[in-house]
């Protein structure tokens, strides 16, 4: 069984799932990271190829992964979006919806100019709100759990996701 972590940008996924193979021996594979490996950086991509060629290189690396077992995957924003990403990650997983207020968002990826979605936004804080609106449903909807960040550290937001993950055998 893997832990699948989700949400938006900027709220934690890839700490924290480097902190939860760390403090399990799991493998940590974060999708984003691996995409960038594969076929460079994911702004590049985005402005050469579009956004739905990007969609489709995630769609490909959540089917390598989704089959592996025991590990923690970090997930790109927009990647449990896509209805099929999502069923396959649940087939061997439990996902965990990261959630964050805006103004923790906001203060995280503000000044990282590597965020396709919000690179040449007028209003980058308006970009990140629609953003919110429009994916919040989807990430309540596809969690098995939704997990608080505000105010937490890396370590108590772990040992959540360890509890709830422990009860589950995963």
């Amino acid at each position: 069984m893997n832990i699948v972590l989700c949400g938006m940008m900027g709220v934690g996924k890839s700490t924290i799932g480097i902190k939860l193979a760390e403090l399990t021996g799991r493998r940590w594979v974060d999708t984003d990271g691996i995409i960038t490996t594969r076929y460079g950086r994911i702004s590049d991509i985005f402005e050469y190829y579009g956004e739905a060629h990007f969609r489709s290189l995630e769609t490909e690396v959540t089917k390598e992964f989704a089959e592996q077992d025991g590990l923690v995957i970090s997930t790109g924003g927009g990647l449990v979006l896509n209805y099929d990403n999502c069923e396959l990650l649940k087939k061997n997983g439990k996902l965990f919806f990261l959630r964050a207020s805006l103004e923790t968002i906001l203060e995280r990826v503000y000044a990282d100019e590597t965020r396709p979605l919000l690179r040449g936004a007028d209003n980058a804080e308006e970009r990140l709100k629609g953003l919110l609106f429009e994916r919040l449903p989807v990430y309540e909807h596809v969690a098995d759990y939704i997990i608080d960040t505000d105010g937490k550290s890396v370590e108590q937001t772990a040992a959540e996701i360890l509890a709830l993950a422990a009860g589950e055998k995963a």
